[in-house]
């Protein structure tokens, strides 16, 4: 399989140029690092990562996979963005993460060569940057053993979402740089529920994630208005 085929060249190129931010607490990718702890609690919470095989698909500059590493996880971090691995592999070496790697490549052909093989597989933040979501959620269901977890996030499709994803947070906030998220790419929840049956996984929860822009705090809830995560698994 030809790892570009699910792929928008201008969103490999969004992210390319803004790799050497990764790690920037201050930066672009400040709220990652804000919702990282909350993310991974929930995460460990319900799958127990500790001493597991865990696939981070998208994982960018990998912000989780590190986390997860550092929580006893042996990480694989996938993403098809050369800058941003290379960003993830050097914090990874100077900070001694262990149990962490990268590799440049498509989860669909991750798929075809390493099916079943993993015990934990997470998908956040990257499904409303690709042309067919629904085909990384049937990667996703392949690449994780029958019983494991599957775990996504992204960002619903309604006014509420573009006002605050979209208007708020690029361009009366700047948290994000301008044209980050095309709306016509978010994704109800109704969908990707139907991505996940289609898949074979079973949705198990449903979780918000809400911002108060004013104090800056996040926190998780069961409003799935705006940002929200689905814990799915894999039939045995």
């Amino acid at each position: 399989m030809n790892d570009s085929i699910n792929v928008d060249p201008a969103e490999l190129e969004k992210f390319a140029s803004l790799a050497h931010h990764w790690w920037d607490m201050d930066s672009e990718f400040k709220p990652l690092h804000m919702i990282n702890p909350l993310r991974l609690a929930w995460i460990n919470d319900l799958a127990s990562i500790r001493d597991k095989t865990v696939l981070d698909v998208g994982c960018g500059g990998g912000i989780l996979a590190d986390a997860m590493g550092c929580n006893g996880a042996a990480v694989t971090g996938i993403d098809l963005a050369a800058k941003s691995l290379r960003v993830a592999q050097l914090h990874a070496l100077e900070a001694g993460t262990p149990n962490v790697q990268y590799r440049e490549v498509a989860a669909e052909a991750l798929a075809v060569e390493q099916p079943s093989s993993f015990d934990i597989v997470t998908c956040m933040e990257m499904l409303e940057h690709v042309p067919d979501p629904a085909s990384v959620v049937r990667a996703c269901a392949q690449l994780v053993k029958p019983g494991g977890w599957v775990f996504f996030s992204t960002i619903n499709r309604n006014a509420k979402a573009f006002g605050l994803a979209i208007l708020g947070a690029e361009y009366l906030l700047n948290m994000l740089p301008h044209g980050t998220h095309e709306y016509a790419k978010f994704i109800k929840p109704s969908e990707m529920a139907g991505f996940c049956r289609q898949a074979g996984l079973v949705l198990e929860q449903t979780k918000g994630l809400e911002h108060n822009p004013l104090t800056g705090r996040y926190w998780l809830s069961n409003d799935c208005s705006v940002n929200y995560m689905l814990a799915t698994r894999r039939p045995v």
